[in-house]
């Protein structure tokens, strides 16, 4: 099912960043969103995602596919990394985590409390969630975050499987990724110059 943005103008607060961004994505396919800081990426993303409304224009073909991992792991520190995933497979009416826990080799990690792993091994179960829910098109801002060069290779890896079974991915991500993708720069979209005003716009 083809996932559609047309002449969409996203904004921050009441400010615009950018405007006439027209795109779809087939089932299997993957786009890669780029740009300066602050020029609206984690905003695109966020208004795709359904967490603020759009100025203007149409989001067609998201329905309940969708899942988002934003800058944020959201992640339980109390809880183990099985019950994380658990939890997370539970909010999206799925009753399996083996996939999620073997994909991002965090099996052997699972009956620890998440508190306790360090930062990039709390970043792979953050993106073991997308698997878990069994949703077909990702949104990804920066997933690759607090990564080795060896746990980027096991996202992209996860993401190839993905792609090859029909999914869609829709990332802002400041590096190269090793899976087959459009680019899309968002710098002639932008609407006005405008200032970094927050924290999460920082890392956009």
């Amino acid at each position: 099912m083809r996932f559609c943005v047309s002449n969409l103008c996203v904004s921050r607060g009441r400010i615009p960043l950018l405007g006439g961004l027209d795109f779809s994505l087939d089932d299997g396919d993957a786009l890669i969103v780029r740009g300066p800081n602050g020029v609206g990426k984690t905003t695109l993303l966020r208004t795709i995602a359904g967490l603020q409304p759009p100025a203007s224009g149409d989001i067609e073909g998201i329905d309940e596919r969708l899942v988002y991992s934003g800058h944020y792991d959201g992640i339980k520190p109390t809880l183990t990394v099985a019950e994380n995933l658990q939890f997370w497979s539970q909010i999206y009416g799925q009753d399996g985590i083996d996939t999620g826990l073997d994909s991002f080799l965090l099996t052997d990690l699972s009956d620890l409390r998440a508190g306790v792993l360090s930062t990039g091994q709390r970043r792979r179960l953050a993106l073991a969630r997308l698997v878990v829910t069994e949703r077909s098109i990702w949104l990804l801002d920066e997933p690759t975050v607090s990564l080795d060069d060896c746990a980027v290779e096991l996202f992209c890896k996860v993401v190839r499987r993905h792609l090859s079974r029909g999914g869609i991915v829709l990332a802002a991500s400041h590096v190269d990724l090793n899976f087959v993708a459009d680019t899309l720069e968002l710098e002639p979209y932008r609407v006005i110059e405008s200032a970094v005003d927050s924290f999460e716009e920082a890392f956009s």
